[in-house]
């Protein structure tokens, strides 16, 4: 039985099985209200009785709540238990009983004479800790609860139980008692928006996707984004390996240092300090693949969008025409509103359904500030390159490093051991000038040079010069040079392009 979600009936499975009662938990705020309405809508779509008990809102608030999502409840029953204000009039009423407990018994009566007219094939309860209020005592919530389940039984209905979660202790008899629980959290963070997730803490008779999965709110409900495990997306859908294809950078001396190029269906790293032209470098990729047909898609995490197009153009790289036939696609990220699992669902997204061929990541550092910790982040990173590997996408990531020369440089995260290509861009000083090399450190999938070169950035893009076989030091940022000035790159201060 679907849920209405995408992201949650993947990870049931399909979706909720069928005349069993479900437990939804989470604290106000969490959208429990709204993935119940979800679930009654899609139900509606295909057909299905509804019904809504609602025990602490009205029917005006839950109308609220649809019409700020663009939906309507039309064809969907709604019971309020201010409905019963015809026949409880007061406490004076009653001498012998407690006025909560006449009223816990005519609202349940009421609830199943409802159920019995309509038939309904999914019910909502919203919420338990208003039923928990009215029985005053747990032993009687447990039987009401246990006597709503056996009244529910033989009536081929899907009930969802929601609690807010407002009592002292965690529910666990509630829990035993349900065919399923979910629980929902919202997480606060000391800056940016707040931080949604999702578990299944149990679902009976069902292989479910286990953990936490990130969602968000949105205007047309809950979008889940479960998480991406790359060996279970290979069993699901048995992808072919990809064959090895080189993906080059349009700079002979370039693909030369990389023993050929890069290949697709493998990560590149390029790190270095800031400015040093780490974000041109993955550009020139961008660039020229494009030209070649390939679909790019960047992911800028520093810069704005119109920053990165500008900053390209500046560099002889006019990426217009590509941005207008969709070869290349620029999406700014804010990692103060996206959560993890929302950034990897939009990568995992462009390559199944964009059919991306390029993915640029600048930087690594702006999706370590997204992450709670160091440990999550190298996790998630593994599983999203293993599964872009594995669907034979080229990956290029920007990590920058903090500090400008000799032995101080320090990367904020080592991510180094993750990918299976790593470019290094150092400063050095030489004949009273700051220049900067390049380095290929690491390729798995080949050979490369073991030479040094220098990296020169001008109005024509990327230079790479001679091998700087007459230096020694140059990666300490203090290099020792023994060789002619001459044999060195110098083009004049007016073809620098700031970065």
């Amino acid at each position: 039985m679907g849920a209405g979600i995408p992201g949650l009936d993947y990870i049931l499975g399909g979706g909720f099985p069928e005349n069993h009662l479900y437990l939804i938990e989470g604290d106000p705020g969490t959208g429990k209200t709204t993935l119940a309405l979800q679930w009654l809508l899609e139900g509606r779509r295909h057909g299905e009785t509804g019904l809504y008990v609602t025990l602490s809102e009205s029917k005006n608030e839950l109308c609220a709540v649809a019409a700020s999502h663009g939906w309507s409840l039309e064809g969907i029953g709604l019971f309020e238990l201010n409905s019963l204000e015809e026949r409880l009039q007061g406490e004076d009423q009653y001498t012998v009983f407690h006025p909560a407990e006449v009223e816990l018994s005519e609202t349940t009566k009421r609830i199943c004479e409802l159920v019995n007219t309509t038939q309904p094939s999914r019910v909502v309860f919203d919420s338990l800790s208003e039923m928990r209020l009215l029985a005053r005592d747990p032993l009687r919530y447990r039987r009401q609860v246990l006597a709503l389940k056996q009244f529910f039984a033989g009536r081929k209905c899907t009930v969802i139980l929601l609690d807010d979660r407002t009592s002292e202790e965690t529910d666990l008899q509630l829990q035993s008692i349900s065919h399923g629980v979910v629980l929902l959290e919202r997480l606060s963070v000391e800056y940016g928006g707040a931080r949604r997730r999702l578990t299944v803490s149990k679902m009976r008779g069902l292989q479910f996707r286990e953990g936490y999965h990130d969602f968000s709110i949105e205007q047309g409900g809950l979008v889940v984004y479960p998480r991406l495990v790359a060996s279970q997306h290979r069993q699901d859908q048995a992808l072919a390996p990809a064959p090895r294809r080189a993906a080059l950078s349009g700079i002979q001396a370039l693909d030369s240092l990389l023993g050929g190029g890069i290949h697709y269906g493998t990560s590149t790293l390029v790190m270095g300090p800031a400015g040093s032209g780490k974000s041109t470098l993955v550009t020139q990729y961008a660039e020229t693949l494009a030209r070649h047909g390939e679909k790019v898609v960047c992911y800028v995490f520093e810069e704005t969008r119109e920053n990165f197009l500008e900053r390209a153009q500046g560099l002889g790289m006019d990426l217009s025409s590509h941005l207008e036939s969709g070869h290349i696609v620029v999406e700014q990220i804010d990692p103060a509103e996206i959560s993890p699992g929302q950034f990897a669902h939009k990568v995992r997204s462009a390559a199944e359904d964009g059919d991306a061929r390029v993915v640029i990541i600048d930087s690594m550092n702006g999706y370590l500030n997204a992450m709670p910790s160091e440990s999550f982040l190298l996790i998630q990173m593994h599983e999203l390159l293993v599964f872009l590997n594995e669907r034979g996408v080229l990956t290029l990531m920007v990590l920058a490093q903090h500090g400008l020369m000799g032995t101080s440089m320090q990367s904020p995260v080592d991510v180094t051991y993750l990918a299976d290509t790593v470019i290094l861009l150092r400063y050095f000083e030489a004949f009273g000038e700051v220049k900067q090399a390049v380095a290929v450190i690491k390729k798995r999938t080949g050979g490369h040079e073991r030479l040094i070169r220098e990296f020169h950035i001008t109005s024509a893009g990327v230079e790479i010069g001679q091998p700087l076989q007459e230096f020694e030091g140059v990666l300490t940022g203090v290099p020792v040079y023994k060789g002619k000035r001459e044999n060195l790159l110098s083009p004049s201060y007016a073809q620098l392009t700031p970065q």
